[in-house]
């Protein structure tokens, strides 16, 4: 017996909705999602002081936020959770019988890095191969690595080490693992989270969100939607993606302005998206870590990574750098442990140049800077403790440093670096600034408006959340559906504009 047509329709929209749709994956930003949010909400209510009942909804509704992100790949994330649950329950066991546990954790290490590398590393190998022997010497297709996936390998890795270095007791039930690390606003894109931290907000019985809370957490979502999805789309798609594609010329200027516009796009992409997971969490009751800390402020390199995505930076101290060594082994041994520490830093973002480029420009850079506290009196390594002599320049060059590394991270390979470079150096034609603005001056309001925000002071941004708060629910609701309103708008505008919108956040590729 056929359907009628509209049951039909009917039932063909209740899929697509429940099924995950490759062509448009589901974000922290999407409609779907805050529809399917505040019905999450309505349920998280009612479960929210029974521990147990709010870790099993939770989870349940973390892995099918990933499967409508991921598709197939839930099963990755659940393959990881449950080796390193039962490897966790080895170490502590082994622990207990005055064993070290060592081995499992290489295990567990081993394991963790082989999915990566499959990956991250497949497709240049594979591109290495057929560069050699020509194509099809290697038929395997394009690997496309699932969504976070490298958020979700780390967290489960420092869980592992955690409970190794005995500064964690292993989670008794599957459920509360599975929760610890899928639980959807950090699962996807971060922030990492210290383990001990967010397990003693899991068990806690009552994490309803203060009035506080609920304030931040509106000005964190209104401006992480704003940021991630107005500024970071326009910016990207209207000039960083057809600049870095060769698409309006090859002008110095136009080459400058790719990379100025790549270095606010990734900070608004990045730590917008940062923004709506920590506001998300905060409305559920939990505290995420700040993950972004107005970075381009920065003096110093080592200043820039101490304010830049924090939470990578601690796990990378944390779990890399300090088994090197960290600076326990003397000078020489501290700036080799800083330089291989961010080398891999770049090979963690993909296997290619360009990226290892990156990572040893950063190494090299924080060893230097390390040499200079040392031998330079007086020498400081934040901008709040130089005189503004010192402080002014240290910014200018700190975020030159950055932007060119930026460079490195976008572009597709070191050819297109060098062209561009040999562009700004070799081909700035100052008569192409004035038609060039005026022809994208969309792009170039929201470059100015990212910049203008991420200029004020930390002050300001304190002012307008102690208001957003004193202003109670209706103005936070208004807040949040102005920026939902902004997010359309982007959109519509975009698609009138016959222009291709951004997908997935950047740092979903890593």
């Amino acid at each position: 017996m056929e359907l009628p047509v509209f049951a039909d329709d009917i039932v063909g929209r209740i899929e697509a909705l429940l099924l995950f749709d490759e062509s448009s994956p589901m974000t922290l930003a999407s409609g779907f999602f805050m529809l399917a949010f505040i019905l999450f909400l309505t349920g998280y209510a009612v479960v929210r002081r029974a521990v147990t009942l709010r870790i099993l909804y939770v989870a349940a509704f973390s892995l099918y936020f990933y499967y409508k992100l991921s598709g197939i790949y839930l099963l990755l994330l659940l393959f990881v959770a449950l080796n390193d649950f039962f490897i966790a329950g080895r170490v502590a066991h082994d622990r207990r019988c005055c064993r070290s546990g060592r081995r499992w954790v290489v295990w567990s290490v081993t394991v963790n890095v082989a999915i990566l590398a499959y990956f991250k590393a497949t497709g240049f190998f594979v591109d290495l191969l057929e560069g050699l022997y020509g194509e099809g010497v290697i038929d395997m297709g394009k690997v496309i690595a699932p969504a976070g996936v490298s958020f979700f390998v780390f967290q489960s890795i420092s869980y592992v080490v955690d409970i190794y270095r005995d500064r964690i007791r292993p989670l008794g039930r599957f459920a509360d693992y599975l929760f610890l690390l899928s639980f959807f606003p950090k699962m996807f894109l971060g922030p990492l989270v210290r383990n001990a931290d967010f397990i003693s907000q899991m068990h806690s019985r009552d994490i309803a969100p203060s009035r506080e809370d609920v304030g931040r957490a509106a000005r964190l979502i209104a401006g992480g939607l704003v940021k991630y999805a107005v500024l970071a789309k326009c910016i990207g798609v209207l000039l960083v993606r057809p600049a870095f594609a060769g698409q309006l010329g090859d002008g110095g200027f136009v080459a400058l302005m790719a990379v100025y516009g790549f270095t606010m796009q990734i900070y608004c992409d990045f730590s917008g998206y940062s923004d709506l997971a920590v506001g998300v969490a905060l409305m559920m009751g939990f505290r995420l870590p700040q993950n972004f800390d107005a970075p381009y402020h920065s003096a110093t390199i080592t200043e820039f990574w101490r304010r830049w995505h924090i939470s990578l930076s601690t796990w990378l101290k944390d779990y890399l750098y300090i088994s090197l060594g960290g600076n326990r082994r003397g000078r020489l041994r501290t700036y080799w442990n800083l330089i291989v520490t961010m080398f891999l830093g770049g090979l963690w973002h993909g296997v290619g140049l360009t990226f290892i480029a990156w990572g040893l420009l950063h190494g090299v850079a924080l060893a230097l800077h390390k040499v200079w506290l040392a031998v330079i009196p007086g020498a400081a390594a934040v901008g709040w403790k130089m005189p503004w002599w010192r402080r002014v320049p240290g910014v200018i060059i700190t975020f030159h440093l950055v932007a060119f590394g930026w460079l490195l991270f976008n572009a597709s390979d070191m050819t297109e670096v060098a062209a561009m470079l040999g562009n700004m150096v070799g081909n700035f034609d100052t008569a192409q600034i004035v038609p060039f603005v005026e022809s994208h001056w969309v792009a170039f309001v929201m470059m100015g408006v990212g910049y203008a925000m991420h200029a004020l002071p930390t002050s300001f941004d304190r002012r307008v959340e102690s208001a957003v708060i004193r202003g109670g629910f209706v103005v936070q609701v208004v807040l949040i559906v102005a920026a939902i309103w902004c997010t359309m708008q982007c959109s519509a505008m975009l698609e009138a504009a016959d222009v291709a919108g951004a997908g997935l956040p950047i740092y979903a590729n890593f």
